[in-house]
């Protein structure tokens, strides 16, 4: 049974479409010894910013049915670290493409990130997360504006020349006009979703169970939303879009790419099962063999 589920991200080849998402494989090594890294697709590192952060209050996670909320705050060491050792360390035990996931509070802050991380030999690709309160404009998510959105890429795009992908948020009314604004600002790829905004109570103490009140929903519970909007920006998009939101399974991968999606990230269920990505990986030529598929890049968008 030979399939080939290899396919290609502005011109970079990937083994097969399957990634961990940002901030639930941290920086690559924390797994190095659990499984052979190679076996992925590619990686996308945990969200890095211009200083170390160390992230919000606890408790920062709150279970919720098929999925969890969390507010850890983007604890990271910071994007010098990232291109000085995390990188460097992590290139010593693997050798697919590694994405590079920046977060930032203003123009500014994006443009010095994404230029080191261009400049840094390891990186394949940049993530660019717009789901960050831009604190020069009253703490609104550059997310969930066009013109931010698209302020953002044009920063972004001046100084990099390696694929720049903006990760979307689904906090907004019409992601499909983000999509194109980020597009038409010069996006090479798109990546969605992040997370929802959600929300648990404790009621016996009756207080939020997040100390930060609310955070991030994800896990399976989201994978319809999520699925419906990639299809969205996907069929209203010329440029590749990587999909994420819920997936779990090698059947939820090739539902993603029949929506549109060129390759499909692995979230919270890496959390919930660190071995999730190997697992889907090697379960994906038998779930083709069975729908008589022989390679992922025919069923890209056929829905």
């Amino acid at each position: 049974m030979v399939k080939d589920l290899s396919v290609s991200l502005c011109g970079i080849r990937l083994q097969n479409p399957v990634i961990p998402a940002s901030g639930t494989f941290g920086f690559g090594l924390e797994l190095a010894d659990s499984f052979d890294l190679d076996v992925l697709g590619a990686i996308s590192l945990k969200g890095t910013t211009l200083e170390p952060r160390y992230g919000n209050p606890t408790p920062r996670v709150a279970e919720c049915t098929e999925g969890m909320i969390n507010s850890v705050g983007l604890q990271n060491p910071g994007i010098d670290v990232l291109v000085s050792e995390k990188v460097p360390a992590l290139r010593k035990v693997y050798s697919q493409p590694v994405i590079a996931n920046i977060s930032g509070f203003s123009l500014d802050e994006y443009r010095i990130c994404c230029a080191k991380a261009d400049a840094c030999e390891g990186i394949d690709i940049i993530e660019v997360n717009i789901s960050c309160p831009n604190v020069h404009n009253g703490g609104m998510a550059f997310g969930t504006s066009a013109e931010s959105a698209a302020d953002v890429t044009r920063t972004v795009k001046a100084v990099c020349r390696k694929p720049v992908f903006i990760k979307l948020s689904p906090n907004v009314t019409d992601i499909v006009a983000i999509a194109r604004a980020c597009e038409d600002a010069g996006a090479d790829g798109l990546t969605l979703v992040n997370t929802f905004l959600g929300m648990r109570i404790d009621i016996a103490r009756r207080k939020p169970v997040i100390a930060n009140k609310m955070g991030g929903f994800s896990g399976r519970a989201i994978f319809p939303v999520a699925l419906r909007m990639v299809y969205q920006v996907a069929h209203a998009c010329k440029v590749p879009v990587m999909g994420c939101g819920g997936v779990a399974s090698a059947r939820d991968v090739i539902e993603m790419m029949m929506a549109g999606a060129t390759a499909v990230q692995v979230g919270a269920e890496n959390l919930r099962n660190p071995f999730a990505c190997p697992e889907i990986i090697a379960e994906l030529p038998y779930v083709m063999d069975e729908l008589h598929i022989d390679s992922l890049k025919d069923i890209i968008g056929t829905v």
